[in-house]
């Protein structure tokens, strides 16, 4: 790997570490931190010095499946989705099946109103990770919002609570569910 690889991975590691640190401590910062920020002050990302570096990192190294990913991801969070969907397609072209990338790229998919796109990617991340519970829940929403399909949706999440029943976003999922069999569609034929 080239030095602003090594670079760019120990920055990543020094931040998972951070917020591991954070999170394992309640999630409450120490009264060191309170005094030093304001309550309503959020980390500052700099979402363009970031993007410039890993595309410079791709332009010497076009293999570099995991710099196309974070590329990815940096347009994902910067809300440049045709952006993201193509660093997206650059790491998917080097591995194929990986779920993860797939069902962001499905988000960004969803967001520029490519629903069939989304829903193809969603598919696929559930066929190589058959219990990839945020495939499930984008499939459902997809379904459910974008292309009407209740049913469909019912299915997805259904599949979605057999494997989370009361983890994290069993609850919404629920909700979403029970809205759908107390709110059936309005026929369109009358």
């Amino acid at each position: 790997m080239k030095k602003e690889t090594w670079i760019l991975v120990g920055g990543a590691l020094i931040i998972g570490i951070l917020v591991g640190i954070l999170l394992s401590k309640g999630g409450k910062p120490s009264p060191a931190t309170v005094a030093q920020s304001s309550p309503q002050a959020a980390p500052v990302v700099d979402y363009q010095r970031d993007i410039a570096m890993l595309e410079q990192v791709v332009a010497r190294e076009p293999e570099n499946r995991n710099a196309w990913i974070q590329l990815g991801n940096l347009y994902f969070d910067s809300d440049q989705p045709i952006k993201s969907v193509e660093s997206y397609d650059k790491a998917l072209a080097i591995d194929n099946r990986d779920p993860n990338v797939l069902t962001d790229q499905g988000v960004m998919f969803r967001r520029l109103g490519w629903f069939d796109k989304a829903v193809e990617n969603f598919t696929k991340a559930v066929a190589i990770q058959p219990n990839h519970l945020q495939a499930y829940y984008n499939l459902g929403i997809v379904y459910r919002y974008d292309l009407q399909n209740f049913d469909a949706a019912k299915t997805a999440w259904e599949k979605y609570l057999s494997m989370n029943p009361t983890g994290p976003g069993a609850d919404q999922v629920r909700e979403q569910m029970q809205f759908l069999t107390t709110h059936p569609p309005v026929s369109q034929n009358k």
